[in-house]
């Protein structure tokens, strides 16, 4: 286990570039199993979520290899093989190995999957879609067994009850290789589901429809890998870095941006009174005035983002009046909360709405990051802080943010990770490189 040091404080300046989207990496790296040719992925993130899927992928005989731009995926040796547990449990994005094998092989047996406790989030989409396709499933002993009749998989017209990006995904995957046409309807529109069926696509798939409420499979026998696939920029990082910029940052520059991507998030930016300047794939945050407090409700994209609702609490801390924040995906979504409480901060959870007031000064203090988003508003009101935080289990932050360490020491920050039982250094950034240079 990890911890992440900050004196916080200094005020941000320079450029950061953001990675690819862990969302969409996540969905195609299992979607890289349907492949019958290697797979050579550009612009995946260094994050720990992308490890733990290679450690699956090499459990099933799958060689991967990281490579400057990005990885390349070998499935050609693939093997049919249960995967009930140990490391599925590490990611809730192991589920697409659901779609993933039972399209490849008409079989799956995969454990119930692991991620952030952000509340309920059940799978019972993913399977009304696999048994409208004529695959049985069952629940034994904690993982989920599915099989395809005899004659595979078969086209369906499958109507979700509720939007789900992670049923979106597993059906397609599941669909892409099966005989006949699918439609699905009240999809997922998230750009992330549209990097993977133009990555489905570029293979041979014939999916029409992404990013909008209905998508159209045609199903094909075989799927090759022919060009390298870019990943997406990651549109939470990049909220993430645009919210730390507003809050901490003396100006701050955050490249690698489809703005688009951020059109509702950047509207409450606005609202906010946060000041920017959009240039082609770049954004300008100057440095912030007089703040004003808004409410904020998560939606389905392009809605404002559960993902995004926890990193800009610590931005609206120094807003004047009075807010509050209703994530209507996950409204369990609060375990910052009480974090920020210890260091501070002016705000509270009632009846799962998080109420806001201005607080006019964050203090360090040891806080815990028990998941990813969680854990980003923990550094960003840590860079915003006096004195120093602790942020313990790291390892949450490290799931979802792309060499974090490197490029918040970029921007001026003066930031350490450290082993949880190793002291931490009182020497800033700039002595700690000199002395390891040394």
């Amino acid at each position: 286990m990890k911890k992440m040091i900050i004196h916080g404080g200094k005020r941000l300046t320079g450029e950061v570039v953001i990675g690819g989207a862990k969302n969409s990496t996540v969905a195609i790296i299992p979607a890289s199993i349907l492949s019958e040719s290697k797979v050579t992925l550009d612009g995946v993130p260094r994050i720990q979520d992308v490890d733990n899927l290679r450690d699956i992928l090499t459990d099933m005989n799958v060689t991967s290899e990281v490579t400057e731009q990005g990885l390349e995926i070998d499935p050609t040796q693939i093997i049919s093989k249960p995967l009930p547990n140990g490391k599925i449990k590490s990611l809730r994005a192991s589920y697409y190995f659901m779609g993933a094998l039972l399209g490849r092989f008409g079989r799956a047996i995969v454990g119930l999957p692991g991620g952030d406790d952000i509340g309920p989030r059940p799978i019972d989409q993913h399977i009304k879609g696999f048994e409208a396709l004529g695959a049985t499933v069952s629940n034994e002993h904690g993982a989920m067994f599915i099989q395809a009749p005899d004659d595979g998989l078969h086209g369906a017209k499958i109507y979700f009850d509720m939007v789900s990006v992670g049923a979106t995904v597993n059906v397609i995957l599941a669909a892409v290789r099966a005989t006949g046409t699918t439609i699905i309807e009240n999809v997922a529109k998230e750009p992330e589901i549209i990097d993977l069926a133009t990555f489905l696509n570029n293979m041979g798939a014939k999916i029409r429809g992404a990013g909008t409420d209905t998508i159209r499979i045609e199903g094909v026998p075989h799927l090759y890998a022919r060009n390298a696939h870019t990943i997406i920029p990651d549109r939470i990082e990049a909220g993430t870095y645009l919210a730390m910029a507003a809050a901490c940052g003396n100006g701050v520059t955050v490249r690698n941006i489809i703005s688009e991507h951020l059109d509702s998030f950047l509207a409450k930016m606005e609202e906010i009174g946060v000041r920017f300047d959009i240039v082609e794939d770049s954004i300008y945050v100057y440095p912030t005035g007089d703040l004003q407090m808004v409410t904020i409700k998560t939606m389905p994209y392009p809605g404002f983002a559960t993902d995004l609702q926890q990193p800009i609490t610590p931005l609206l801390l120094k807003a004047q009046g009075e807010g509050m924040i209703v994530d209507t995906l996950y409204p369990r979504r609060v375990r910052h909360v009480p974090e920020l409480v210890r260091m501070g901060a002016n705000i509270s959870v009632e009846n799962d709405v998080i109420l806001l007031h201005h607080t006019d000064q964050l203090q360090g203090t040891d806080v815990t990051a028990d998941e990813i988003r969680a854990g980003a508003a923990l550094m960003i009101a840590g860079l915003m802080a006096e004195g120093t935080t602790t942020i313990h289990k790291v390892e949450n932050i490290l799931r979802g943010y792309d060499q974090v360490i490197t490029k918040l020491r970029g921007l001026g920050a003066d930031v350490e990770m450290i082993d949880e039982d190793e002291p931490s250094s009182t020497l800033t950034s700039a002595e700690v490189f000199q002395k390891k240079a040394l």
